[in-house]
């Protein structure tokens, strides 16, 4: 190889190590970039994970050949990025679930169903994938289930999905927002419970969001009471043209701009209103006079200014007892874990899972959680 070849390709890698890094720093800016002003920025935080992989290659890279000089730009940008890392990655060596409780534990569900599939009364394989969610539900023997995408109708041609719930999976208390979705339909998020619940409440996102709502409701534990909150965030509203789009700008079958300028503008309408209901999260979650437990389906990634103005100082669970990246949407990315259980740091997350069947197209939650005295 010549000398100037050499040179050429020395600083080809050199400038594209410093593009990559400096990419990668304003994705870990994402976080504390209200995306109402800065929007454009968020773009770089859902490529946060292959921003991540480059860093990392380069930095090798640079080790292998024995140039630890310029192996530092990279090093340097891990250090900055830690706290996105951080949120990123799940450090525990993989542990079996124990379903058999503890004494004293209490065992929450989160999951966003999808409707259950399935909302008229059939005999086809979509009510075999209901049933299906059910028994899984059944499974897990938790205390308290937080659902979002929940529907249920009074109509008798359609599933009353919390007759159902209560009658067969033994969940006597609930508390659901009862939105309307059509005649005699229902949809939005709920909370059910075989503890009593001695208050709730829910806060309606303002326009122009989509029209979700914060549940809250105290649940009374033996002699405490906690807060369970869940909620659905304004997700990116994909339809199938949307999706088809996506996989042919992967295979290179379609031109980007055509294809992209739908999926960007729903991209940047979702995170400059996630931004909005975040903030009233925040807030709401602040005033709470007990302690707190957050099942969300926030339809943002851990590197988002959702996901760290929703978690403020609480814990994450995944974060506490599980393992990897945590993937809970079953689409589009394998990076996506965009579902998430929090709790007041006067709780103790005693165990963490995912159940990783693909019925909705978002994962189960579950955790055994434990009040500290």
């Amino acid at each position: 190889m010549s000398s100037k070849l050499r040179l050429f390709t020395k600083r080809f890698f050199i400038y594209s190590n410093v593009i990559v890094v400096f990419i990668f720093i304003l994705s870990c800016l994402v976080p504390y970039l209200n995306p109402q002003t800065w929007w454009f920025i968020s773009f770089f935080g859902l490529a946060f994970p292959f921003l991540l992989l480059l860093v990392i290659f380069f930095l090798l890279g640079w080790l292998m050949i024995l140039k630890p000089r310029l192996a530092l730009i990279s090093f340097v940008a891990l250090l900055v990025g830690i706290k996105s890392i951080a949120v990123f990655f799940a450090f525990h060596n993989p542990r079996a679930f124990n379903y058999d409780k503890e004494p004293g534990t209490l065992r929450v569900v989160s999951w966003n169903v999808a409707r259950f599939i399935e909302l008229k009364r059939n005999t086809n394989r979509g009510s075999e994938t209901r049933l299906k969610m059910f028994e899984l539900l059944k499974q897990q023997n938790a205390d308290v289930l937080c659902l979002q995408e929940f529907h249920t109708s009074t109509n008798p041609e359609y599933y009353n999905n919390i007759e159902k719930i209560q009658k067969e999976l033994g969940y006597p208390f609930y508390y659901f927002s009862f939105d309307e979705d059509g005649d005699n339909h229902y949809y939005s998020s709920i909370i059910f419970s075989r503890y009593p619940i001695v208050d709730s409440g829910r806060i309606r996102y303002p326009r122009p969001t989509l029209p979700d709502v914060l549940l809250h409701a105290d649940i009374k534990v033996n002699k405490d009471t906690l807060r369970f909150y869940t909620t659905h965030l304004q997700s990116l509203q994909f339809g199938k043209s949307d999706y088809r789009s996506i996989e042919k700008i992967k295979a290179a079958e379609d031109s980007l701009l055509p294809s992209s300028r739908s999926i960007l503008s729903k991209l940047k309408r979702g995170i400059s209103n996630r931004s909005i209901q975040a903030d009233i999260v925040n807030e709401v979650i602040g005033n709470s006079p007990h302690p707190v437990l957050v099942c969300a389906d926030l339809n943002d990634v851990p590197n988002s200014y959702t996901y760290f103005t929703v978690k403020g100082d609480m814990q994450d669970a995944f974060l506490k007892k599980g393992t990897g990246i945590g993937r809970t949407f079953s689409g589009l990315s394998p990076t996506l874990r965009i579902d998430f259980i929090f709790a007041d740091n006067d709780i103790k997350i005693k165990q963490f899972r995912r159940v990783t069947k693909k019925y909705s197209d978002h994962y189960m939650l579950v955790a055994d959680v434990e009040l500290k005295k």
